[in-house]
């Protein structure tokens, strides 16, 4: 990735040193990292919206109204996998990395793969 901003599902407080909160609808917060040249230029964090509030596709629409274009996460149903398509953002596993900066790292150097409907909570169901 040359240029765009990831979101990482965290665990309290966010940042680079946070643990990755492994289903992206529940987390508390995101982090939020803006990349450019390949490399990491910006970090922030940001609240996530209930999810009883438009239901799984509230946190997909939160994010892309906060610019965000590539989203790693542990864990996700079908709905918002295919929500997060619909609106743009790329959706990767961050596969047994230990903290949002590992996470970042794995994906700059290309080692995460994209998330697919059989790793979904529903199977691709």
């Amino acid at each position: 990735m040359e240029k765009g901003r990831i979101a990482i599902p965290s665990a309290m407080p966010g940042g680079l040193e946070a643990g990755i909160g492994q289903h992206f609808g529940h987390c508390d917060i995101y982090t939020l990292v803006d990349v450019e040249n390949g490399a990491v230029a910006k970090v922030a964090t940001l609240a996530n919206v209930p999810h009883q509030q438009g239901g799984c596709m509230a946190p997909v629409n939160h994010l892309a109204g906060n610019g965000v274009n590539l989203l790693i996460a542990g864990g996700m149903g079908m709905r918002p996998l295919m929500g997060f398509q619909q609106v743009g953002i790329e959706v990767y596993t961050c596969g047994e990395v230990g903290s949002v900066g590992e996470a970042v790292d794995a994906l700059l150097a290309g080692r995460l793969r994209r998330f697919t409907p059989e790793q979904t909570c529903g199977g691709g169901r």
